[in-house]
């Protein structure tokens, strides 16, 4: 009921956006023809192609908005403005696809351009504020679903900021029915408690409820069969909160096999076999150009760097764990002084003043110059362009250990870059909450793969290597 309600309210908001922009478009067109003749709009010019791929382009943003819908109409200024980019990104695909597709010289850019610019404004502003509008249009009072709480008061406080969000779309808590009665003078619930879960026959034939929301799984199957039989006895709808995630301390994610459902720990969209090949695409087309043109200058430099600060080999190779814990050869630009093999001192983290490191050492290591070689470890699968960065197993047996969940960032290849990175966890790792960040991060990444998080990862990495941030040496 909740998520037809949600997606419903979505669905509205594509109609009146798609309608409000395109009747945008053709005022905008209107104007410019009439009052800016810089702009050299000629009223000769076919603008229908073109308003039908800027409606095309909201309508292809349907399927964000259905991603969204649970949670569209508490979409704050920021969220709603990142929205309407992916809107206006859409339209301006399919708007300059048309324009060179066509070779349509008529048409200006200069109105295109803009009219893209002032109807992101306008989608950001539409996307915080219509949806709220609209539900109070149409959940109003006659729309409105009276809910019963059955569970102990803990788990109802827990759904506080839930039950917050879904009184736009109607939701409105009458009751609270629970074993465990709210002490007196304690913090206020979002509905009365009024008895215990044996009152709830009594509470459906004196209240208009529409819904009861168990907020626990049920203890035996002869409740759940109770319970049911009672509401389906008052015509009343039942929602049954999935509280396994509380009981095991970790999320859990439905799936479905051939009709039969289970939960697992994460989502992981790299194991969709496509994704793989666009990831591997991705990091071959970065890779190879770097190898080829980019990696033997670079080479030939740091060598003679080296020579003149701190001689010895060029490349420092040491074993890391990657995907499944598999042992690989990791490539890096040697940056610290030559000396003999030893694997204790080398899991010893880098600091900002570590008198290992030689001075161009230090300034390859601040703009991650040192890594460049791992491009190669890209090319020959070992390694991803982005991903979790990878540890040498001594220190990685020391993390597992510290770090609940810590080896999750074995499902995917490392990554010469990753999440965690690119947000400025670099550098030593002096606390476990500074790693327990990083194991996050990485997870995140894992759990939220796309090729536009790949691309926005890589972006903020380049800019690192112009600014380095504070936690890179």
């Amino acid at each position: 009921m909740i998520t037809t309600r949600a997606r419903g309210l979505a669905n509205l908001h594509v109609g009146a956006s798609t309608l409000l922009v395109g009747i945008f478009f053709w005022v905008y067109a209107e104007f410019i023809m009439a009052y800016v003749p810089i702009v050299r709009l000629s009223p000769t010019v076919n603008l229908l192609p073109y308003f039908l791929c800027v409606v095309g382009g909201m309508i292809l943003s349907a399927r964000d908005l259905s991603r969204l819908a649970a949670r569209f109409h508490v979409l704050d200024l920021g969220g709603a403005a990142q929205l309407a980019a992916r809107q206006v990104g859409l339209m301006a695909l399919l708007t300059f696809t048309m324009m060179f597709a066509t070779q349509d010289h008529s048409i200006s850019r200069l109105f295109l351009g803009t009219f893209l610019v002032w109807a992101w404004l306008g989608l950001a502003v539409l996307n915080a504020k219509l949806p709220r509008t609209l539900a109070r249009i149409v959940f109003q009072r006659g729309h409105q679903l009276p809910t019963v709480f059955i569970g102990r008061r803990a788990s109802f406080a827990r759904l506080n900021e839930w039950i917050a969000h879904k009184e736009a779309l109607g939701i409105h808590p009458v009751a609270l029915l629970s074993d465990d009665p709210p002490p007196e003078g304690g913090t206020p619930l979002p509905a009365p408690w009024l008895g215990r879960v044996e009152e709830l026959p009594r509470i459906l034939a004196e209240k208009q409820v529409g819904q009861v929301l168990l907020l626990e799984l049920p203890a035996t199957d002869e409740e759940a069969r109770s319970l049911i039989d009672i509401c389906q006895h008052h015509g009343c709808r039942l929602l049954i909160h999935n509280n396994l995630a509380e009981r095991y301390t970790h999320p859990l994610v439905p799936t479905m096999e051939e009709g039969r459902h289970f939960y697992t720990l994460q989502e992981e969209p790299l194991e969709d076999p496509l994704n793989r090949v666009v990831k591997r695409i991705y990091d071959v087309a970065l890779a190879l150009p770097v190898v080829v043109l980019v990696l033997p200058p670079l080479c030939v430099w740091v060598w003679l760097r080296q020579r003149a600060q701190a001689p010895g080999p060029l490349l420092h190779v040491r074993e890391r764990r990657g995907q499944r814990g598999e042992i690989f050869r990791m490539l890096k630009f040697r940056s610290m002084f030559a000396g003999p093999a030893d694997v204790a001192a080398e899991s010893r983290q880098a600091k900002s003043e570590d008198e290992r490191i030689f001075p161009f050492g230090r300034f390859m290591r601040q703009r991650s110059l040192d890594e460049f070689p791992q491009f190669w470890n890209v090319l020959c699968g070992d390694m991803s362009i982005v991903g979790p960065r990878p540890y040498m197993p001594l220190l990685d047996e020391e993390f597992r250990q510290q770090t609940r969940g810590y080896r999750t960032r074995h499902l995917v290849k490392p990554g010469i870059t990753g999440l965690a990175q690119s947000l400025g966890y670099r550098g030593e790792i002096l606390e476990q909450e500074m790693l327990r960040r990083r194991v996050y991060w990485d997870v995140h990444y894992i759990t939220h793969w796309s090729a536009w998080l790949d691309l926005q990862i890589t972006g903020r990495t380049l800019w690192q290597v112009v600014r380095p941030p504070r936690t890179a040496y």
